[in-house]
């Protein structure tokens, strides 16, 4: 098992290896997006010197290549989060835009006016705002399931904000601000019992926690590969496969026709019905070579790894005089949102940032989270396994200098 104090795993990461303003790099952002390991940077690269061609519709070596890698990726995909089949398995350029194909095209098929969609308080913006969008489209109800102090949702209400009307429940697996992970298990018995259709945005569990769709009962699930050790600007969609045979394709162009006519044209299968145009190869390539050396660390290890230092940070902050966690659940991802006294988060963070931390500031893009706790934003440091118990002692050290200084 990996050790807090062993430093292997921080050498996977080239990134690291500089220094920052002359200190050792201390990178706490990866709940914004991960460092890549190396293996992900060589396979991008393997791509482009060896295997360079479009994929699907070739008709010679390197193509022929580049087409059973890249649906050799598909199923990887499928195992890692425990879909059926390989068909279940969308790629599309990231979490945002999975939310986005599945609100423009089941939600705008199936709802209607006075129907409602429910998501929860501690959503990131990508899951509120394409929902905002098809409700007023359709004449369609947004409700909100809310949080609790301690940054829970609280699942007592739930029964009573389902209705007959709910059509599409949407929630965060686990909370980009908060950590929390919620008990998506509860949430779908409940949706589904109500006959309506659960979404779960995974882009902040991925990486950090084993995750079966099958068990989960999600009907949708969507991540993206950056938070997941791999490249900008792909992502995956899951979909129940009776759920996506029914919905009708999101973009219009190559890949994702099975016949052109002025007169009409019918689409593809699923999968490819909803993958217009040519793919973010060698993304998904690398997102592979991600889950590989994923697979290769264990989640076992990888919780073991980063709870021990979610619980040594927190312990030590909570050393600070005046320095308030925001996201206190009993199950909660390698996150930890806070604030010291009065001093505004982008100025505390700039000060961590000359002592070489690197954290987030401001409303992590929940900005209704933001108002729920009477706040404008909060500095965030996450937790991943290239990080250790040094990791942790430089921020700290980081922060009292910066109360010393700013208050």
């Amino acid at each position: 098992m990996m050790s807090m104090e062993n430093n292997s795993i921080r050498k996977d990461f080239p990134a690291l290896a500089q220094k920052v303003r002359g200190k050792r790099l201390v990178y706490l952002d990866s709940a914004a997006t991960a460092l890549k390991p190396q293996v992900v940077i060589d396979r991008i690269s393997q791509f482009y010197s060896l295997e360079t061609a479009n994929v699907h519709r070739g008709a010679h070596y390197l193509a022929d290549i580049a087409t059973s890698r890249f649906e050799e990726v598909r199923g990887k995909v499928k195992d890692f989060i425990h879909a059926r089949e390989n068909e279940e398995i969308i790629f599309t350029a990231g979490a945002t835009a999975a939310l986005n194909l599945v609100a423009q095209t089941y939600a705008r098929k199936n709802l209607k006016a006075g129907d409602e969609v429910l998501v929860t308080e501690m959503e990131h913006h990508a899951n509120i705002v394409p929902w905002q969008i098809i409700c007023e489209e359709k004449g369609a109800k947004l409700k909100v399931l809310p949080v609790d102090d301690r940054g829970d949702l609280v699942l007592s209400k739930l029964d009573e904000l389902l209705t007959a009307n709910t059509k599409i429940v949407s929630v965060t697996l686990v909370s980009n601000t908060l950590g929390t992970i919620n008990d998506v298990k509860t949430i779908a018995q409940k949706t589904h019992a109500r006959g309506a259709v659960l979404v779960v945005d995974g882009a902040q569990a991925v990486a950090n926690i084993p995750v079966n769709v099958q068990e989960l009962d999600a009907d949708f699930f969507v991540f993206s590969s950056h938070k997941l050790f791999g490249p900008y600007g792909s992502g995956v969609l899951y979909g129940k496969r009776q759920l996506l045979e029914d919905m009708p394709p999101y973009q219009g162009g190559g890949s994702m026709i099975s016949e052109v006519k002025f007169e009409k044209t019918t689409f593809n299968e699923v999968p490819y019905r909803f993958e217009a145009g040519t793919p973010h190869i060698e993304g998904v390539l690398a997102l592979g070579a991600a889950i590989d050396y994923v697979n290769k660390l264990g989640f076992k290890n990888i919780q073991a790894h980063e709870q021990a230092l979610l619980e040594y940070a927190t312990a030590e902050l909570k050393k600070i005089d005046g320095l308030k966690i925001y996201g206190e659940s009993k199950h909660k991802a390698p996150i930890i949102s806070f604030l010291v006294g009065k001093i505004h988060h982008s100025d505390l963070s700039q000060v961590l940032d000359q002592e070489g931390v690197a954290v987030r500031a401001g409303h992590h893009c929940t900005q209704p989270l933001m108002k729920r706790y009477g706040i404008t934003g909060t500095v965030r440091a996450s937790f991943s396994v290239f990080n250790d118990k040094a990791d942790v002692d430089q921020l700290v050290a980081a922060v009292v200098k910066a109360k010393e200084l700013l208050s």
